[in-house]
């Protein structure tokens, strides 16, 4: 072999060798890049996770535990063709047992009396002597919403309602932050105060797009005379096949007194 012929083989050499490293050393620097941007998504994943908890936590921690409520209010009913109705009521609670209401009209005259336990939904209509028994399912039908006793005491009481820790996501609004969820059946948004971490709303738009219902509450006008935030002013509005507006204004509270619970049917009540 020449000296020319080695000279050529000696610079094809080097040139692959060159060309090798040059592959080698790309490859290392891209994957290093690539490193640093999961390591940035990551950490600003566990961030989120971690301010949703936080708040998720702040606002459990707002929960109202209680033996027995009883309270007088207002109630204005607006339903989507216009009719509407002002009612005072009496509410009773006895957690996780019983909720007992009384309706009067403007005139004091006691129009519906209403006895709701786990599994059953009693009525007094004392204006048209009807009695009605009906299984905690007519809650669903008379309020458009999926309530049983334990999540109608929540909403009455002013805790969140369909409250777990299945949030995802959250976003900012002026002096708010929202936390969006979802369950089996609702997609979740719960909107409460930066600073004080008060519950402040509820949206549940329903996963159904048959029904294609959403539901909206209001909670406002907040003070700690009982020794812990109780807001005043709760409106509920549900729209869906119809619309659905009610508004509650507390004007006599109290926690943890002894209570009854009277309801009996009248023998000349008419059973529907």
């Amino acid at each position: 072999m020449t000296i020319r012929q080695l000279f050529v083989l000696a610079l094809i050499v080097l040139l692959c060798s060159c060309r090798a490293t040059k592959t080698i050393q790309t490859a290392i620097v891209k994957k290093d890049t690539v490193s640093a941007e999961d390591l940035s998504r990551e950490r600003a994943r566990l961030d989120s996770i971690a301010f949703i908890n936080e708040n998720y936590q702040q606002l459990l921690s707002k929960r109202i535990n209680y033996t027995t409520f009883n309270a007088k209010m207002d109630v204005d009913y607006e339903e989507g063709d216009g009719k509407k109705l002002s009612v005072n009521a009496q509410l009773r609670i006895y957690k996780d047992s019983v909720i007992w209401a009384s309706l009067t009209a403007l005139l004091g005259i006691e129009g519906l009396r209403a006895y709701i336990t786990r599994d059953s939904v009693k009525l007094l209509d004392k204006q048209n002597k009807i009695y009605i028994a009906r299984s905690v399912a007519y809650l669903r039908e008379i309020t458009a919403l999926p309530l049983d006793l334990y999540s109608l005491q929540e909403l009455l009481i002013g805790n969140p309602v369909f409250f777990d820790s299945t949030f995802t996501s959250y976003s900012r609004g002026p002096g708010t932050i929202s936390l969006h969820g979802a369950t089996a059946f609702l997609k979740l948004l719960f909107t409460i105060g930066e600073t004080d971490k008060l519950l402040q709303s509820a949206k549940f738009d329903d996963l159904d797009e048959i029904r294609n219902r959403t539901s909206f509450l209001l909670y406002g006008e907040y003070e700690s005379k009982a020794g812990f935030p109780f807001a005043l002013k709760r409106n509920i509005a549900v729209a869906e096949k119809k619309k659905l507006n009610v508004e509650i204004r507390y004007k006599q509270y109290a926690f943890n007194e002894t209570l009854s619970f009277p309801f009996t049917v009248p023998k000349n009540y008419r059973r529907d």
